[in-house]
């Protein structure tokens, strides 16, 4: 009898773990019950949307900025799939235009820019979109328009697609600003609605509601910010969901690993070539730092989030203020890292306080771990 008892308490035993069924004949002690509250059931999984509703029933992002925000994430899985499939269907290689900063443009980067901009206007809550790809912001037509100006650059390191390397899509989210509305067909010359809706596009990074990048890569990951921390979000291929995966991410305080085009080296000035030759003599360890580069800033930033370290693409004789347009990309990646705890600086003032004067401005960034970026501001001071 006592073997059977035994027996019996195992079989209950087995029911208890997944999905919560617990036997009585079982019996479990207030400790047990606490680490099966700590330890989530396999099945209980938190994806973008539910993560989404719970912010806005706890105040911290209204319903509109809910669809916005889903609808960007729409956008990266198809931009995704495309990715995936570019060289199968075709869509590698250039595309015969260039776009506004005179670079070619690939297929995908224009696709991709329809992609988003098509998103986001059947979302009905953004009434300006600003994309690198595109001159002029467009403002959606009047029957869809919403308030909140939506800047982005559909695929960040594009000259990376043809090698199936690391890509990503870059967003930043403000805040309603007065309605400016212009037929998305009028080619006509930047009239006073369309200056207007250049002033609004034109705001601060500390202005930003949300921000984000999706990284394209062995995985998808949809990582997040509206001004509560950082979070990631892993594509689940199986069904097509963003899952939760990294919560409240911290960059750590310091890293190993610096990332500069050293191609440029002899272009930079003398205080930042004494900065690096530092960081390659070996240190107390006998290592010197890691140099790692992608080519694409959301895969550089994603790994610094949590491996730490510096990533600078700075000023140089060629390119007087860097080659990373503030807008949408280094403004939205400035919010991001400082959310989880890191800095960013142009070299001399903090990205997120500087103020575009015009939509593709460009501006030298030193992003990273803060005592890594404070390493480097004495260094550059």
């Amino acid at each position: 009898s006592h073997n059977h008892n035994n027996k019996r308490q195992y079989v209950a035993g087995n029911f208890a773990p997944g999905n919560g069924i617990r036997c009585e004949a079982v019996g479990s002690t207030a400790a047990q019950v606490e680490i099966k509250k700590q330890r989530k059931s396999a099945f209980e999984i938190e994806n973008l949307t539910t993560w989404l509703l719970k912010q806005e029933q706890s105040g911290q992002i209204d319903a509109e900025l809910t669809i916005v925000i889903s609808s960007i994430s729409l956008a990266c899985k198809q931009i995704a799939s495309l990715l995936q499939r570019s060289s199968i269907i075709n869509l590698t290689g250039a595309q015969g235009t260039v776009n506004v900063q005179g670079e070619d443009q690939k297929k995908l980067d224009v696709i991709s820019n329809e992609v988003f901009c098509n998103c986001l206007r059947s979302s009905g809550r953004t009434g300006i979109i600003a994309s690198e790809e595109a001159d002029v912001p467009v403002a959606v037509e009047e029957t869809y328009s919403g308030n909140y100006v939506v800047v982005f650059d559909p695929i960040d390191g594009s000259a990376n697609i043809d090698t199936a390397l690391t890509t990503g899509s870059i967003f930043g989210i403000y805040g309603p600003d007065e309605q400016c509305l212009v037929d998305i067909d009028d080619d006509s010359t930047l009239d006073q609605a369309r200056q207007k809706c250049i002033i609004s596009v034109c705001q601060p990074g500390s202005n930003l509601l949300a921000a984000g990048y999706c990284l394209y890569s062995s995985a998808v990951v949809f990582t997040l910010s509206i001004g509560e921390g950082v979070f990631a979000f892993t594509l689940d291929p199986a069904y097509g969901e963003f899952v939760l995966t990294h919560e409240d991410i911290k960059i750590p305080k310091s890293g190993k690993i610096y990332s500069f085009n050293e191609g440029n080296y002899d272009l930079w000035d003398d205080k930042l070539k004494k900065y690096l030759d530092q960081l390659r003599q070996p240190g107390a360890n006998g290592k010197p730092y890691s140099g790692r580069y992608i080519g694409c800033l959301v895969g550089e930033i994603h790994r610094m989030l949590l491996y730490g370290g510096v990533y600078g693409n700075p000023k140089n004789k060629n390119s007087k203020n860097g080659n990373l347009r503030l807008l949408y990309e280094c403004a939205p990646m400035s919010y991001l890292v400082e959310q989880a705890g890191g800095k960013a600086t142009d070299g001399n003032q903090r990205i997120l306080d500087i103020k575009p004067a015009q939509i593709h401005q460009r501006t030298p960034i030193f992003i990273g771990s803060p005592d890594e970026i404070e390493k480097l501001e004495k260094y550059l001071a």
